[in-house]
């Protein structure tokens, strides 16, 4: 994969690029200004994989290098950063063809995932081959995927308009490619859009095209991303966040199926099918007035749940395998294999990202990691904490996971240690119990007044009361 460059006159929004970009294992280069990024185009004549620039900046802006990169790689995706105010230059941006609009102040995770769209964008528009153009068939053995795997051969020679729910990060955008890819449509394209990260001012035009004109800045005619996927598929991200309304043109399309351009008269027939997609739940956003109950019921035809990785935990070896052989692919190593010990602790783990943060996970191994086999102790810090709330399933499990990290670090005496640490634990929750009464304490855990005595000097337990009353 060839890099992303970064163009921006900030240096702390280039650091923090590179930092995410680094960590994600994604190649890149960065450029203080617009003529540093041409300089080397010129010299090299080979573009990034994607671009990415700010707007305003000393001298040729980033509309000039918009401009002057679509001229002679029209499909290199642009993302174009800048801030709230700068609308009108969004739509400018837009309207030369910008891939993507970034604002600014952004989140870290908001602007690596658009980026990886744009690198899935432009390895497709490259004819690169089917697995890396638009991801790989789901992978899965857990029966909750084994629904969904059914659900979507179910639904291979259907147009109905389908509801993909699930956490963030759980793959739904993954489950669309798979409903288009085995659809009738599968020729025709296939068009994301997040409507969540798009400005609501923008997010019409976004979706219908707009004629030259129709608002400051409208320069030429543009085709909305309803108009881009005729004859296809057209995915709606994070629809729980759609503006009200937009919610009602979404509407009507979906009832006469026609829609009118920004500023056109024109009725234009869609020839697409509606992919939608949220985290959140409808059902309550309609009860609180946020979402059209009409189009809830438009949009919830049949209804795909995709599970958290916490519910297919069985999946954990199987993925991280995956991502990092892939991960190892695009930077050209060999790939990071994870010890015994670390895949134990892995599927014990919470991951509130679901399968992009362990994705995520995998990419920064491959970088960081520095053997081929991954231990414990090379997992981030921030995984290997001692919260006990990381884990999931039985105590059994977080021990285990425990005394494999302990054991990983190589921490002496690791029997003691953990013993101690579970009479501490045992013996204090017996005298919560009891109100700091010890016979009673030592009676509930089936233990001599004698025992629970000497060890409550040994551990150290304060259990709060005056001692002469047991």
């Amino acid at each position: 994969m060839k890099p992303v460059w970064i163009v921006d006159d900030d240096r702390s929004i280039r650091w923090v690029l590179e930092k995410t970009l680094t960590r994600e294992g994604i190649p890149f280069k960065s450029f203080a200004s617009a003529s540093e990024a041409l300089a080397v185009l010129d010299r090299d004549g080979v573009p990034p994989q994607v671009l990415v620039s700010d707007i305003r900046m000393p001298g040729q802006s980033g509309l000039e290098l918009l401009q002057e990169v679509k001229a002679r790689f029209a499909n290199l995706p642009v993302i174009i950063m800048t801030a709230y105010s700068d609308l009108e230059s969004a739509v400018s941006a837009f309207q030369g063809g910008a891939f993507e609009y970034l604002p600014k102040p952004f989140d870290v995770d908001q602007a690596i995932d658009l980026i990886r769209r744009a690198i899935d964008e432009s390895m497709h528009q490259s004819g690169a081959s089917e697995v890396d153009a638009v991801a790989p068939e789901i992978l899965g053995q857990a029966p909750a995927m084994q629904e969904v795997f059914r659900a979507i051969g179910r639904l291979a020679l259907s147009n109905a308009t389908v509801l993909i729910t699930g956490e963030s990060g759980s793959g739904k955008e993954l489950v669309a490619r798979a409903l288009h890819r085995h659809s009738q449509r599968a020729d025709k394209p296939f068009v994301a859009i997040n409507t969540a990260a798009i400005p609501k001012d923008l997010l019409e035009s976004e979706l219908f095209g707009h004629e030259r004109g129709a608002f400051t800045g409208a320069q030429a005619q543009r085709r909305g991303r309803f108009e881009q996927a005729e004859g296809g598929t057209l995915f709606l991200d994070e629809i729980g966040d759609m503006p009200s309304e937009l919610q009602t043109r979404l509407l009507r399309v979906l009832s006469d199926g026609h829609y009118y351009r920004v500023g056109g008269h024109a009725p234009i027939k869609a020839n697409v099918r509606v992919i939608a997609a949220t985290h959140q739940a409808l059902e309550n956003r309609v009860k609180e007035g946020l979402f059209r109950e009409d189009l809830f019921h438009r949009l919830n035809v049949i209804r795909i749940r995709l599970p958290s990785l916490r519910e297919r935990r069985e999946d954990i070896p199987l993925l991280a395998r995956h991502f990092l052989l892939k991960s190892a692919r695009e930077l050209g190593v060999e790939p990071k294999r994870l010890s015994e010990p670390a895949l134990k602790f892995l599927s014990g783990f919470e991951f509130p990202g679901n399968v992009r943060q362990l994705e995520n996970l995998c990419h920064w191994l491959t970088v960081m990691a520095p053997g081929q086999q991954v231990e414990i102790s090379d997992l981030p810090p921030e995984m290997r904490g001692n919260d006990s709330t990381t884990f999931a399933g039985s105590w059994e499990e977080a021990l285990e996971a425990e005394a494999d990290r302990l054991l990983a670090s190589n921490v002496p005496e690791v029997h003691d240690m953990l013993m101690r640490t579970f009479e501490r634990i045992l013996i204090s929750r017996a005298l919560a119990h009891t109100g700091g009464r010890r016979i009673e304490a030592a009676h509930a855990l089936g233990i001599g007044r004698n025992t629970i005595t000497r060890k409550i000097q040994e551990l150290g337990i304060d259990d709060g009361k005056d001692h002469g009353h047991d």
